[in-house]
């Protein structure tokens, strides 16, 4: 699982699918999809970089994809938004909307 910052973002979601968790240590629902992000990357690994950003410490990429409320998961192909996914959800629904890009 990768730890996105400020500084390693745009290099860390430039190429293939890339799933990022918007969350902080304080938020309640974060800690719930926490583990479900956990168990995506392990399960995705070699298809899709699976990792979290930290909105705390990462004010600048979180502000510039206009993230208003957390847990936000957001999905990026080749550097550019493809799915946002805003609040805790279950692991299928997540699923599905990586499955629609592993496909194609």
């Amino acid at each position: 699982m990768v730890e996105f910052t400020d500084n390693n973002f745009k290099s860390e979601t430039q190429a293939g699918l890339v799933l990022v968790d918007f969350w902080a240590p304080w938020c309640g629902p974060c800690r719930m999809v926490g583990p479900v992000i956990e168990q995506l990357a392990q399960e995705y690994a070699g298809q899709v970089k699976v990792g979290k950003l930290n909105v705390d410490d990462n004010q600048q990429t979180a502000v510039a994809f206009r993230v208003m409320s957390i847990p936000t998961v957001v999905l990026f192909k080749d550097g550019r938004p493809v799915e946002t996914m805003v609040g805790a959800m279950p692991k299928s629904s997540y699923e599905a909307r990586l499955s629609k890009y592993l496909k194609s």
